[in-house]
């Protein structure tokens, strides 16, 4: 059985030669480049670089020998391109949830579903006849860090490496965050910063917008504030009621979250600072 190929992650200080000084070691390293995307941040004199290759990799020779050729302060990274982990937190809405249960039953989501977790029970059925296993753990009358409790000891059993905001609508408390620091996605109905908060598709629509969209990114503390991963939009016009902007808006958020989780379990992106660099 062929290995998986592997991916060798760079972000450091830009300086000259680096490209020649990194392939140089993979190649003394007997692994062949089948992909190189590479790109320099030059305000910030910053470089960025994700490299796959094929062959036997070593990781503790090439971790060396890259440090050695790398500046200090450099962050190198190898990972294999397999499958990763997840589990998907979802409310009352179906939409995405159901885009990414699809994807997920055809080996399109580059990702394996643990498990969905809900604080509704409304999705059961769904997440049921995808053969999944479901979660309600409901929130009434409990404080958030109280909630969040309880929904420990199913993350600890799934043991997800990232969790998915299938509109789950519910703020997560910062010590939650702290837990899972760049490995919370979420879907923001809006083209962020624009119509944050609720009811967006009725601010759009009273506000007369020609373009409604969505927006993914990491959770952070900052409500929505999140390094953006992924976001797209789609024209409307007078025509459209605030329902069907509403429609139109759910059509885009199901296919941006499903484009940034691509983005995120194929290791496409670096985060710096709170901007992202997306090798798409």
């Amino acid at each position: 059985m062929t290995s998986p190929n592997q991916l060798v992650l760079i972000d450091c200080p830009d300086r000259t030669g680096l490209v020649h000084a990194v392939s140089g070691v993979l190649f003394r390293q007997g692994l062949n480049i089948v992909r190189n995307q590479e790109f320099v941040d030059r305000d910030a004199r910053h470089f960025f670089m994700r490299t796959e290759c094929a062959g036997a990799l070593d990781q503790a020779q090439v971790n060396a020998e890259l440090t050695r050729v790398l500046p200090a302060e450099a962050c190198v990274r190898i990972a294999a391109l397999e499958p990763k982990r997840i589990v998907v937190f979802a409310g009352k809405e179906p939409y995405c949830l159901g885009e990414l249960l699809l994807r997920h039953s055809y080996g399109d989501l580059h990702a394996g579903i643990a498990a969905v977790i809900s604080n509704h029970a409304d999705l059961e059925d769904l997440v049921r006849r995808f053969g999944l296993p479901f979660e309600c753990v409901p929130q009434t009358g409990l404080e958030h860090a109280e909630h969040e409790a309880r929904l420990r000891p199913l993350l600890e059993r799934y043991a997800p490496e990232y969790l998915v905001l299938a509109k789950y609508m519910r703020i997560l408390t910062p010590e939650f965050v702290a837990r899972w620091p760049r490995r919370i996605v979420n879907i923001h109905h809006s083209f962020l910063p624009a119509f944050a908060g609720a009811n967006p598709y009725g601010q759009a629509f009273r506000r007369g917008v020609k373009i409604i969209g969505a927006t993914a990114h990491f959770v952070t503390d900052a409500l929505d504030e999140g390094p953006i991963i992924a976001q797209d939009v789609t024209h409307v016009d007078h025509t459209f009621s605030a329902a069907a902007m509403a429609q139109a808006g759910r059509d885009v958020e199901k296919l941006v979250l499903a484009k940034a989780l691509r983005l995120v379990f194929e290791e496409r992106l670096f985060v710096h600072g709170n901007r992202t660099i997306v090798f798409d």
